[in-house]
């Protein structure tokens, strides 16, 4: 009888107040949304970072003819010598997975390739290409091992880690997750005061309701548990809108970014299932929260 009357009560409150209550669980849609949003940015940059940085080579660039004026390629076209003496080099390095050897011949046919459209395939040729070790580490992040062993080096022009590359996406999606957060304080900020202003507006309508209880004797939980439950169920159905909205925005990635961006591994539907749970409990646990101590100042009980 008792679940009976707070059920009852429930949906006498979401009717009196329906407009804020849509409002409510738009808030808490939108902010659980770019709360999870943010969540999986980060699992995104840190699955990108396991999936290239595993593809990453450091590569030892060797001078070339049309570089001996350069101070690092004075004494000209590095020699067989050199170039052997740091392949020799690399193969008592444990840090080294593998390395191989790219000539001149090579680096102008990748570049080619790469460049199709490039104006300076017309005044360029292999000769202008330089000879390079592609060197893989075991480890990708101790690139400065590898620098401060051969750069400077007798032939050795440069030595260079594809890393720098990627930071810069890394560095574009690290601020995208920053900003969702910014965004997601926000809006939960505005989703908290909507929920304690509801609460305030229904317990203000209903206020003849809760004295007649406190006057036969009801408990505070009583009394206080069908407003509670008031904002759990619109902070629910704000959960279950955040969820629907992550799910449509993966399979929007899938389905079509995917297609259009090929160099980004993106995350599966398991991470975006793994966040639903976490946003589905602080979305019930802060309207809970909220509305209970929003009823400890204005009921007093």
């Amino acid at each position: 009888m008792r679940a009976q009357f707070v059920l009852s009560e429930i949906g006498v409150g979401l009717r009196r107040n329906l407009t804020m209550t849509i409002a409510v669980v738009v808030s808490v849609a939108l902010s659980l949304a770019l709360a999870g949003a943010s969540l999986l940015v980060r699992d995104q940059v840190n699955s990108m970072k396991d999936y290239w940085y595993d593809k990453v080579e450091v590569s030892i660039y060797f001078c070339t003819k049309a570089e001996h004026n350069s101070p690092q390629c004075a004494d000209g076209e590095a020699t067989q010598d050199q170039i052997q003496a740091v392949k020799d080099g690399l193969a008592k390095m444990p840090l080294v997975q593998s390395y191989t050897f790219e000539n001149s011949q090579e680096a102008f046919k990748h570049f080619k390739d790469s460049n199709p459209d490039n104006p300076l395939l017309a005044a360029v040729g292999p000769d202008s290409m330089p000879q390079s070790w592609r060197v893989k580490l075991n480890d990708p992040t101790r690139f400065d091992v590898i620098q401060s062993a051969f750069a400077g080096k007798p032939g050795v022009k440069s030595v260079e880690d594809q890393r720098k590359i990627l930071e810069n996406l890394f560095g574009l999606l690290r601020g995208l997750q920053t900003a969702a957060f910014v965004i997601m304080v926000l809006m939960l900020f505005v989703a908290l005061l909507l929920i304690v202003n509801t609460v305030r507006v229904s317990a203000f309508s209903r206020r003849r309701e809760t004295g007649i209880m406190r006057l036969v004797g009801a408990s505070n939980f009583y009394v206080q548990m069908p407003f509670i439950a008031e904002a759990a169920f619109a902070a629910l159905l704000g959960s279950a809108l955040a969820s629907a909205l992550l799910v449509g925005g993966h399979f929007f990635v899938q389905e079509w970014l995917a297609k259009k961006v090929a160099f980004i591994h993106f995350i599966g539907l398991s991470s975006v299932l793994a966040v639903i749970p976490l946003l589905v409990v602080v979305g019930m646990v802060m309207a809970g929260v909220a509305a209970f101590f929003t009823l400890r100042k204005y009921l007093k009980v």
